[in-house]
């Protein structure tokens, strides 16, 4: 049974420092006057808390979560993303994207990302603003994201007018995480997730075969116990991305990682003692902002 909504009204605090409480209120404020509201949703913590914060502001009778579904994201993300938004209270709405029809997204540049984010909020204003009668639609974009020059996704919402509250209130991630451990949402300190196509150097082609590979390789390296990972697809070859603490752990279960990525189809696995590394394939190949 999905939990009722949250009251309407500023968040719970927790002893929040008084800086984040302002950033939080902020969002509330930004947001006033935006019903009906599409919140552009992952499950991760940055949309989870803005969706929450949301629905505090306007009730949840006003707020729709909307889930962009395809080949990138994870069968794991999809499920679980729809159980933070029950206790959270929020609706969710699917919308099928098609970015892999997209040649710019196949040919993975660097700018893969804003293919991508324009084909979510493309279809969400072809096919659902008038459908749902929305005002505006927002994503989870964080003050730290807005710095970042390996966030090309960015641009496209701007292209389409999509609000940025959490950026624009100046929440960074660690606020943002502590404003979701105030709200209690299940997702607070969740590791991030990008999606599946991030595994695929930029320049290899995306297909739907390669990410289907690594969902099914990075959902078995979870059934060992280790919920943050990174499978990187190098063809034949998976290198496998861990936190530096589990590296050890991962080395004495080589037989049993080894034989849970291989099942996906790669013939050769290897771990990567940098451990995980945010924008590896993104980052060196963009410039980086003064």
């Amino acid at each position: 049974m999905v939990p009722p909504a949250p009251t309407r009204g500023p968040p719970v605090t927790h002893d929040l420092p008084a800086d984040t409480q302002a950033a939080a209120a902020r969002v509330g404020a930004l947001l006033a006057g935006r019903a009906p509201l599409g919140v552009a949703y992952s499950g991760g913590v940055d949309s989870a808390t803005l969706l929450a914060l949301a629905v505090r502001a306007l009730g949840a009778e006003n707020v729709v979560a909307i889930l962009g579904v395809s080949p990138s994201l994870a069968t794991d993300e999809r499920r679980a993303a729809h159980a933070t938004a029950a206790t959270i209270g929020a609706r969710v709405v699917e919308v099928t994207t098609h970015e892999g029809d997209v040649a710019a997204y196949r040919a993975n540049g660097p700018d893969r990302c804003f293919h991508c984010k324009d084909e979510l909020f493309a279809r969400i204003s072809d096919e659902l603003v008038a459908e749902l009668g929305l005002v505006a639609v927002a994503y989870g974009e964080n003050a730290d994201d807005a710095l970042r020059p390996d966030r090309p996704g960015a641009q496209a919402a701007t292209d389409h007018a999509v609000l940025r509250p959490l950026a624009d209130a100046g929440l960074t991630k660690a606020m943002v995480r502590a404003v979701a451990r105030s709200l209690d949402l299940p997702v607070a300190d969740k590791p991030a997730a990008p999606c599946l196509a991030s595994r695929i150097p930029h320049f290899e082609e995306v297909t739907p075969a390669k990410l289907r590979q690594v969902d099914v390789a990075e959902a078995a390296v979870r059934r060992l116990g280790f919920a943050d990972c990174r499978v990187r697809h190098h063809g034949e070859v998976a290198r496998l991305e861990l936190p530096a603490e589990d590296i050890a752990r991962a080395a004495a279960l080589h037989d049993e990682v080894h034989a849970a990525v291989s099942a996906a189809g790669f013939r050769f696995v290897a771990l990567d003692l940098r451990g995980i590394q945010s924008g590896a394939f993104t980052l060196p190949l963009v410039a980086v902002r003064p």
